[in-house]
């Protein structure tokens, strides 16, 4: 049994005037750079197989199953999507349970160690294995980190907060990017990087107390993490459920559609002449830096969006803008600096989406089930994404690939659907 340390200072009570940042502490702010350091890392380990798919893939597959590249890329997705979905529950349970402190230094170490390794992989069950194994790790920290941020900050700062925690992943995508330009085909090298983030570990450890919110359900003896409660009281079941759905949306265009620029911009290049070394780089470009800029610039705007239009509008309006614009960037450039020009709006929408999800989430819970209902809902959208990857695989296998992705980008129809059975929080003080 974890003993419980004597409460901390209490967060600053919420500013009634001023900027949104008047009245966070110097501590506040450190767990928000502890956290979204935890994040970029995390988004390293997760955009790096993107990004060297292409010559890890050539290296590992017979010529005989070297058509099968985009079946086998999306197959090791999906098995990133498990894990992740699996690591992020049971995370998150173990942060409600033993405390956001242990829960992620262990995530870190799992998504460090395991990236390395990768360095060594010479099957193709070799890369399954580890991108689950680095997963597990990688959807830890979310649940935990994004619970830490909004229960730490004030009620009137905690949307900017939690989407500035979400913004800094495009630090991850652009370290994954310098990685993978910089080894170029010897893409072994670049999963080295990934054991950088354990160093982290040492940080987290002398700096991250325990939230007062999470101490003071300890001491009242909550039943901690409970999966009975969660799924056994309807107000919080019904939340999960949908909370879930709603990140399955997100993950499976993320990983089906937003990371499908990549190929587009390649494709296009090929189309135009372009050797497939130059397009391969060039489309490596697109999409690790000017598609990751505005991408990054719809994270930051997320957190206004929810304040002013609150998180279920803020929401719909970066599902319809994505829904709009995805046909769009298939089929409207033809020259790669046309791309360039709409790959900025294609990720402001398609992948700012994802920032809500750190700012709603842990807004739907008491402290108590926190960080194992945003788990449960963000993580467990892996689970429900996943068979939607191998739906993804066949079919860019089999038709062209702008008509398949701009098929899948009705999905965010779908996630606009959902917000009608969740609720609203915009101002709402945190579920005790």
């Amino acid at each position: 049994m974890t003993r419980v340390q004597p409460l901390i200072t209490a967060p600053a009570p919420d500013a009634t005037a001023g900027p949104w940042y008047a009245g966070v502490t110097r501590y506040q702010w450190l767990v928000l750079v502890i956290a979204s350091a935890g994040w970029v890392f995390d988004a390293f380990e997760g955009q790096l197989f993107n990004l060297t798919r292409q010559d890890l893939l050539r290296d590992l597959l017979s010529a005989a199953d070297a058509h099968r590249q985009k079946f086998w890329g999306d197959f090791f997705l999906a098995a990133f999507l498990v894990g992740g979905t699996l690591g992020g529950i049971a995370f998150g349970t173990l942060a409600d349970r033993f405390g956001r402190k242990p829960a992620m230094v262990a995530s870190i170490l799992f998504y460090s160690v395991f990236s390395g390794l990768t360095y060594f992989a010479t099957q193709l069950w070799h890369v399954a294995a580890l991108r689950f194994l680095v997963a597990l790790g990688v959807g830890g920290e979310w649940a935990v980190a994004a619970s830490l941020v909004a229960e730490v900050f004030p009620t009137r700062a905690r949307a900017r907060a939690g989407g500035i925690f979400h913004a800094t992943s495009v630090m991850g995508t652009w370290l994954a990017t310098g990685a993978a330009l910089i080894v170029g085909s010897q893409w072994r090298y670049a999963y080295l990087v990934g054991v950088v983030p354990a160093l982290l570990v040492l940080w987290v450890r002398s700096s991250v107390h325990e939230p007062e919110r999470w101490q003071q359900a300890t001491l009242e003896g909550r039943q901690l993490g409970s999966f009975r409660e969660l799924f056994g009281v309807a107000r919080w079941a019904r939340r999960a459920i949908f909370g879930l759905l709603l990140a399955a949306v997100g993950l499976s265009t993320f990983w089906c559609v937003v990371v499908a620029s990549q190929d587009l911009t390649r494709e296009l290049l090929l189309r135009n002449g372009a050797s497939p070394a130059d397009a391969a780089r060039h489309a490596k470009f697109a999409y690790g830096i000017v598609q990751a800029i505005g991408m990054g610039i719809g994270f930051l705007c997320v957190g206004p969006l929810a304040e002013r239009l609150g998180r279920r509008g803020a929401f719909l309006l970066m599902h319809l803008c994505a829904a709009a614009i995805v046909p769009v960037t298939c089929y409207l450039p033809q020259t790669y600096w046309q791309m360039l020009i709409l790959l900025p709006i294609f990720g402001f929408f398609t992948g700012g989406i994802h920032a809500g999800y750190a700012v709603y989430f842990p807004e739907l819970f008491p402290n108590h089930l926190r960080a194992t209902g945003a788990g449960v809902c963000f993580n467990g959208g892996r689970l429900v994404a996943a068979p939607l990857l191998w739906v993804s695989g066949e079919l860019k296998s089999t038709v062209d690939l702008r008509l398949a992705v701009t098929l899948l980008a009705s999905l965010f129809l779908v996630g606009a659907f959902v917000l009608i059975f969740l609720p609203e929080t915009k101002g709402k003080p945190l579920p005790e």
